[in-house]
């Protein structure tokens, strides 16, 4: 492949600007439902924002507290921002006095028993949803899965492959070739993923009551009442605390090719598992899990980003991904931003464009032992010590300081902004912020809670929920025109609509239902997610 300034020399024009500038985005953004205590809420999904399990923009992930938000594709940020807004101000419209907890790490949790798991109703796909959240309680514990974050999905534009496929050796096919080279920016994605949690990780700190009598080796120190903090840290979230699962790491799923990884995911979903099976499967009539496999479905394969292809009805996300190839990716790794009333910002999003180009255009070598290795070292140093003065991390073998390969890359990034902002300055403006935080750990979003929290002497869930009463407020000020939220109140009334029209067709016995979806042919049932 071309080296990375061989690519650039080639979209160095008119035309390569405009292709580049074809980015399509969509972002997928969870929230905590919370009672203005802080606490989390317990009752059911509000009605008013329509079913959970048919709505296309408002649903629930793990629990009937945990609340989703997904926007449509756009390529416009400022539209794709006001898109995102305008559904969280018309569901705290909806809330009645409850709020959005604005961080990653949970609220204030009791008895983690009573954390309410998703209900999507009496049909057999939305049984199937609740039964693999019922199989994530008995797996990993119902604290682990009210954990939120922020989805980021990306795909570039017909004008870049083409530009890219005629400038290759043209072995593979076109969709092939774009199939591989999605693939190519996950291997880059991995080997630099570490850069997010250090820029974007906000989840430094947590409510004590989250830790409970969990076992952990993180030498935590104590602010306030009741918060643990690590003095560097910077994304908790994606720590052993959060979203990690000890049996997955035996699995060594390849991204070196479209093949490898289909091959892998599919042995997973095979493989068994002692410990799960331990659980059992179905216990005095009542199922407790889908099955006592590694992965009960593929979607528990807990990575921080995915090759995605939307799917047809009746298809599963890696049949979708083998019928046509990898049509975008997801970005699993960011932390919900707390500075942002909806999670994410501008400049973040345009940064992860430069970012995700950078590691789709950089030649992309297949990974080894020692790569994976170093991969998973560097991840782990930054999550717990990015902020550390002089901290280092393992490049192709050798030790460098976090900001040295930073700076390096922001030289190679600042080059792709310059193409992309072919009218104005917003790429370089956005990269020019973040590179106050490569220079500036209290500039990064975890710095910047920290310096919060110890400069005010707050606990952190004091803070959080000043933050959520402020958010609720502009939201619920928020100018959201007639037809807008007529539009949100008709789709809330169709998915309702689609429930139970789902739920009078849903006539096939359960347990026949399940064997028909886990059979090696694709049956005609819905994607679980």
């Amino acid at each position: 492949m071309n080296s990375f300034d061989e690519v650039i020399g080639l979209l160095d024009n008119e035309q390569g600007s405009a292709a580049l500038a074809g980015m399509q985005r969509g972002i997928e953004r969870e929230a905590l439902r919370i009672e203005p205590n802080g606490h989390l809420a317990m009752d059911k999904h509000p009605k008013a924002l329509g079913s959970a399990l048919t709505h296309s923009r408002i649903t629930t992930d793990y629990s009937e507290s945990l609340l989703e938000f997904i926007t449509p594709v756009y390529q416009d940020i400022p539209a794709l921002l006001t898109d995102l807004t305008q559904t969280h101000a018309f569901t705290v419209r909806h809330l009645g006095e409850q709020q959005l907890w604005p961080v990653s790490m949970p609220c204030y949790v009791g008895d983690v028993a009573d954390i309410p798991i998703a209900d999507y109703g009496s049909s057999n796909t939305g049984k199937l949803k609740r039964l693999y959240r019922k199989g994530l309680t008995y797996r990993y514990g119902a604290q682990m899965q009210i954990i939120s974050g922020v989805h980021f999905n990306f795909s570039v534009s017909d004008a870049l492959w083409e530009q890219l496929y005629q400038a290759s050796d043209k072995r593979l096919s076109r969709g092939d070739f774009i199939s591989e080279s999605y693939l190519g920016l996950i291997r880059n994605y991995r080997r630099l993923v570490w850069v997010l949690p250090y820029l974007f990780g906000a989840s430094p700190a947590l409510c004590g009551s989250f830790i409970k009598d969990q076992q952990t080796d993180l030498a935590f120190e104590k602010l306030g009442k009741g918060t643990l903090y690590l003095p560097y840290a910077t994304s908790l979230r994606m720590s052993d605390l959060g979203y990690t699962n000890k049996e997955q790491e035996r699995l060594n799923i390849s991204y070196n090719s479209l093949a490898d990884y289909l091959e892998g995911i599919n042995a997973a979903i095979k493989m068994p598992s002692a410990s799960f099976e331990a659980i059992g499967v179905k216990v005095d009539g009542e199922f407790r899990q889908l099955n006592a496999n590694v992965l009960q479905i593929e979607n528990e394969f807990y990575s921080p980003i995915r090759a995605k292809r939307v799917t047809l009805a009746g298809e599963k996300p890696s049949q979708a991904l083998a019928r046509a190839g990898v049509e975008y990716i997801e970005v699993r790794a960011l932390d919900v931003n707390p500075f942002s009333p909806v999670g994410i910002d501008a400049d973040q999003v345009r940064f992860l464009d430069l970012f995700l180009l950078h590691c789709l255009l950089t030649p992309s070598p297949k990974s080894d032992a020692q790569d994976e290795a170093a991969i998973g070292d560097n991840l782990s140093r930054v999550i717990t010590r990015g902020r550390e003065p002089g901290l280092t991390l393992n490049r192709a073998g050798e030790e460098v300081t976090l900001q040295a390969w930073l700076e390096s890359l922001f030289g190679e990034l600042n080059t792709l902004a310059k193409l992309l902002d072919a009218e104005g300055q917003a790429y370089q403006d956005s990269l020019a912020h973040w590179l106050e935080a490569v220079r500036d750990p209290a500039k990064t979003l975890s710095g910047r809670v920290m310096s919060t929290l110890l400069a005010e002497g707050i606990d952190h869930s004091q803070w959080v929920k000043s933050l959520a009463k402020d958010y609720y407020q502009a939201l619920l000020e928020y100018p959201l025109s007639q037809e807008v939220e007529a539009a949100y109140e008709a789709a809330a009334t169709q998915s309702l609509a689609a429930q139970a029209q789902l739920e009078a067709e849903s006539t096939q016995d359960f347990e026949q239902y399940l064997a028909d979806y886990f059979a090696e042919a694709p049956a005609p049932v819905e994607q679980v997610v």
